[in-house]
């Protein structure tokens, strides 16, 4: 049975590295006969979560009128979640941080999801990059049933299209094949 595939490209630039490999991994989700949606923050307006708990006495409805609800809502009918940042000084972007926080008023909704991280940092070492899916898995952690399935490692890509080429590619692809 196909499932609803959603990935979350965090990445601020068109193309970026993590964009590649979000694509490899959709390549290979199609490829297994699944329904694919990709989602580009940069394309969005998503304003930090403001602590206010309008969202508490209003069934998750948020007080910010942006595009942050209409990624929730593409998240809670998604089967699968894949989250695909850069890393900027061991961690997630910016773009992708905010994204999570904002779950804050719907968590509840993302229950029972499979989750995949795709990262892409300029440093070569992969052990760093340990950082980067501790704060992602921070979020799961959060979430009801959230199960891992998976994970790529795209280091030493600083420049555009630096990825190309690498295992990471290939590995994204298997992996969206296996989802």
């Amino acid at each position: 049975m196909a499932k609803r595939i959603l990935v979350v490209a965090a990445s601020p630039r068109n193309d970026g590295n993590s964009d590649l490999l979000g694509e490899r991994f959709i390549e290979g989700a199609l490829e297994a006969g699944n329904i694919v949606e990709e989602v580009f923050l940069r394309e969005q307006v998503i304003g930090f979560c403001r602590a206010c708990d309008y969202c508490r006495d209003r069934d998750g409805a948020c007080a910010l009128r942006d595009d942050a609800a209409s990624v929730l809502d593409k998240m809670a009918e998604a089967d699968v979640v894949v989250l695909a940042t850069p890393v900027y000084f061991y961690t997630m972007d910016a773009q992708m941080k905010v994204l999570i926080d904002r779950t804050v008023a719907r968590y509840a909704t993302l229950a029972n999801k499979e989750f995949y991280f795709i990262a892409t940092m300029a440093d070569g070492d992969k052990a760093l990059m340990e950082r980067t899916f501790e704060g992602l898995r921070g979020f799961t952690d959060c979430l009801p049933g959230a199960v891992e399935r998976g994970v790529v490692c795209g280091a030493g890509a600083w420049a555009k299209g630096d990825i190309e080429g690498s295992p990471a590619m290939d590995e994204a692809y298997e992996m969206g094949l296996r989802a």
